[in-house]
């Protein structure tokens, strides 16, 4: 699998788990998508999508799954 295809896989992945909880209010949104991330997300995973928004993918991301990122990223 290509890195592109990779990275647009993680962001479609990231964007289901934050589309899911957007119900939710916002600051819980983001800390739940960020919870689910840290729990089931392998390692690498978690890399691949950081390495995506450092990279200037952060636009490709639901508002609530770019929260997440910067909760996880301040960890």
């Amino acid at each position: 699998m290509s890195h592109t295809n990779h990275a647009k896989d993680l962001v479609r992945m990231a964007n289901q788990i934050a589309v899911h909880f957007a119900t939710y209010p916002h600051e819980e949104a983001v800390t739940e998508t960020a919870t689910h991330i840290r729990k089931f997300w392998d390692p690498r995973m978690r890399a691949g999508l950081f390495a995506h928004v450092q990279a200037g993918g952060e636009t490709d991301l639901h508002e609530v799954a770019r929260g997440a990122v910067g909760v996880l990223q301040a960890r």
